[in-house]
């Protein structure tokens, strides 16, 4: 399948992927379409790595930006990943050009905990 243009574009966290394929996977079901390989493995894919409901994992993105050294996309990577030690969060940072300090990882894992 070849993609002509793009029509739009938006960020979308994991559990709420999870969501929306699993709208898709009824209405193939109830129509009585087969679904395809891709399909399927994106959908196998989406349930065994979403570790939280999607209101919990938009919650966080929200509490998240709110942090004084907080990219968007930084926000989202947390929400999808749900790290639980402070090496798995640098692991996310690794690419940027400042470190947080323990205070600041203690900080964010604390977040995540309350969304888990």
């Amino acid at each position: 399948m070849k993609v002509k243009r793009i029509v739009s574009e938006e960020r979308m966290l994991l559990p709420e992927l999870r969501d929306t394929l699993l709208v898709v996977e009824a209405a193939r079901i109830e129509s009585g379409e087969e679904m395809s390989y891709e399909l399927r493995k994106s959908i196998e894919h989406a349930n065994q790595l979403s570790k939280t409901s999607s209101e919990k994992a938009r919650a966080l993105v929200d509490e998240l930006l709110k942090l004084e050294k907080m990219k968007e996309d930084i926000a989202y990577r947390i929400a999808n990943l749900m790290p639980r030690t402070r090496d798995e969060l640098r692991a996310i940072y690794a690419k940027e050009r400042f470190n947080l300090t323990t205070e600041e990882l203690d900080e964010i894992l604390d977040l995540v905990m309350t969304h888990f």
